[in-house]
């Protein structure tokens, strides 16, 4: 029995995520996605028209995420935004972590896609709150090593429950901005 299109597209874009994850994009052919379903490669060309149109769809909502956290953000006032922001990336890092991982493999490239326009200004802005609003060089450097920190700890796969996970995220991050962890 055939599954409904939606229901399909969603097994697609699971096996297109893992297959991105673990071989990159460039590593992961339609077949290999189609095959991973399993459906034919016509049926995945019915869902998605490219293979770049899956990677629009799956690196997306990593980038609204974190255009919503700055929204939060932006009414918090210096200081005040630091714990948010940690807690906030480090849920985001957490949830789209092989997303991460597929932008990460392929860095470069993946900073040019359309759909991570609006990284590197929501980046900028979420540094500016984990800085505390602050402009001084060692606020603003804590900042983007939390932001690099986080991701490549998330995408590179460290094997401990998520819970644990989060909770030494967010106290490494909070420490490396110098901020007590309530």
């Amino acid at each position: 029995m055939p599954r409904p299109r939606s229901e399909m597209r969603r097994y697609i874009l699971d096996a297109a995520l893992r297959l991105f994850a673990h071989h990159g994009f460039k590593g992961a052919s339609l077949q290999d996605i189609a095959a991973e379903v399993p459906c034919s490669k016509a049926s995945l060309l019915y869902h998605f028209a490219e293979k770049e149109a899956i990677l629009t769809e799956l690196l997306t909502p990593p980038a609204e995420g974190l255009c919503a956290l700055n929204g939060e953000l932006d009414a918090l006032e210096g200081p005040r935004a630091v714990e948010p922001a940690v807690t906030g990336y480090v849920g985001l890092a957490l949830l789209f972590h092989l997303e991460l991982k597929i932008i990460f493999a392929e860095l470069p490239q993946m900073l040019g896609h359309p759909a991570l326009a609006v990284i590197p200004p929501a980046v900028d802005r979420l540094a500016d709150a984990l800085a505390g609003r602050s402009r001084e060089p060692g606020a603003l450097v804590s900042a983007r090593m939390v932001i690099g920190g986080v991701a490549v700890a998330v995408a590179g796969g460290v094997d401990v429950p998520p819970d644990v996970m989060r909770e030494e995220l967010v106290r490494g991050a909070l420490r490396t901005l110098g901020h007590p962890h309530s």
